[in-house]
């Protein structure tokens, strides 16, 4: 049978394919940007007119609110299980009906292949069909195929604004494995900012880091602000032969390709290729990755592998923080109990970036954040709020960079770690935190002498 013709045979509407789903069941709604929309409004319709119960969805980072989360009560039909949780999903925490799944990003495939996890229907967005009968993940390789080999029903939804991201192995499912089609009204991809323009703040930490670079380094970047603070420097900068092995692609890796910084020529491995596990961002990166051969879509148990990542020599790692305490505990995804995001790939970087020849970890956060009351407050602290979710260990820290400048904690005792971490906090909390310090017994006298 040719590809049209079993295309043809499998093309049905939104409404049909998801009457397959039943009370009960296990959905999985994509990832990111492949998030499921037609096939969610569908099914929104589907729960209420049948009263479906007891409906468990898979997902995460959400780019807008799904119609499934705007029906009344939705704690009464639905339960929303966050792969990492973007502000969308932060508010159906709130709304009782949605809740994080704690990982390491980079075993996600492993649980749908070892732990055998339930998928009864999995729906999501892909690119068109090309001519071998593929359907591209689009930017979300991530663990979409080992999700797709646990399902018992796969519904593709298409659209064509889908970019076409090229691989090498896991960037696409074949028709033959696709029970419906679903051709959607085909809306441009949802766009994600970097969080507005950089700061004073974010421009002295990307400053204090980008001259820790090498030529020829290969970066990890994360999402925010700071981030994207250092690859605007970098783009500015007389680095060159820089590479790119990182979890996320986002738009700063595209204004340091376009102003010629990358080439990938040092690269152990995947050599002249930007390899990332999933991406989002503005049209402007959707443009670049598109077709583009020298951008790798790979799944993120092979680009978060901390064996992957030491193997490339000169890695640099860059990420936020929310708060560090005096131990150097690194909470990344949790305010006290509030919970922000999710652990993703941080620990697997910092670990790997350490590994690896050259390699460095950096874990950069502004001194202090503003209160909606206008009080300031310090993000390093004594010691984490109760609740906080430790994402990097205090043994596994290696840079800590605020605007105050950068410390390298390996190897240091708790008297030292400390002390090295009070002198990039913001004065005015100095001494504060000397006196707390002091309580916890990791702090000499003879420190400020030092």
């Amino acid at each position: 049978m040719s590809f049209i013709k079993e295309y043809a045979e499998k093309l049905v509407t939104a409404e049909e394919a998801v009457k397959v789903v039943k009370s009960g069941d296990w959905l999985d709604y994509g990832w990111c940007s492949a998030t499921a929309r037609e096939l969610d409004k569908a099914l929104a319709a589907h729960v209420v007119e049948n009263d479906l119960v007891d409906l468990k969805i898979r997902g995460g980072i959400l780019m807008w609110v799904p119609e499934i989360f705007k029906i009344e009560n939705p704690a009464d039909h639905i339960t929303w299980n966050s792969w990492h949780m973007s502000g969308v999903e932060r508010k159906a925490i709130a709304q009782g009906f949605a809740y994080y799944t704690p990982i390491r990003y980079s075993e996600m495939p492993r649980y749908y292949r070892d732990s055998k996890q339930d998928v009864d229907v999995a729906m999501f967005q892909v690119a068109p069909m090309d001519d071998h009968g593929y359907f591209n993940f689009g930017p979300n390789a991530s663990h979409m195929m080992a999700m797709c080999e646990r399902a018992k029903t796969i519904i593709v939804e298409v659209n064509k604004n889908m970019p076409r991201c090229l691989g090498g192995f896991e960037e696409a499912i074949h028709i033959s494995q696709v029970d419906n089609i679903v051709e959607g009204p085909n809306p441009l991809m949802a766009e994600l900012g970097a969080g507005g323009p950089a700061t004073d703040v974010d421009k002295r930490v990307a400053e204090l880091i980008v001259e820790e670079i090498p030529n020829g380094a290969c970066l990890q970047l994360g999402i925010g602000g700071m981030p994207n603070a250092v690859g605007s420097l970098i783009a500015e900068s007389d680095l060159k032969d820089l590479g790119v092995h990182t979890e996320m692609y986002v738009d700063a890796f595209v204004d340091i390709a376009k102003a010629g910084k990358i080439n990938g020529s040092k690269k152990n491995i995947d050599r002249f290729r930007q390899t990332y596990a999933f991406g989002a961002g503005t049209q402007k990166l959707y443009d670049y990755i598109h077709d583009n051969p020298q951008c790798m879509s790979a799944p993120v148990d092979y680009t978060n592998d901390i064996r992957s990542i030491s193997a490339i020599d000169n890695f640099m790692s860059i990420n936020n923080a929310v708060d560090v305490d005096l131990f150097g505990q690194v909470s990344s995804e949790s305010s006290g109990i509030k919970h922000i995001s999710g652990a993703g790939g941080q620990l697997d970087f910092v670990l790997g970036a350490y590994l690896s020849n050259g390699g460095k970890s950096f874990i950069c956060c502004s001194s202090t954040f503003m209160t909606r009351d206008g009080e300031m407050k310090s993000r390093i602290v004594p010691t984490l709020q109760p609740g906080s979710v430790v994402t990097d260990t205090r043994a596994n820290i290696h840079y800590l960079v605020t605007e105050y400048g950068k410390v390298n904690l390996k190897g240091l005792s708790t008297w030292e770690k400390c002390d090295a971490i009070i002198s990039v906090a913001h004065p005015d909390f100095r001494d504060e935190l000397i006196a707390e310090a002091e309580k916890m017994h990791i702090w000499r006298r003879t420190n400020k002498d030092n």
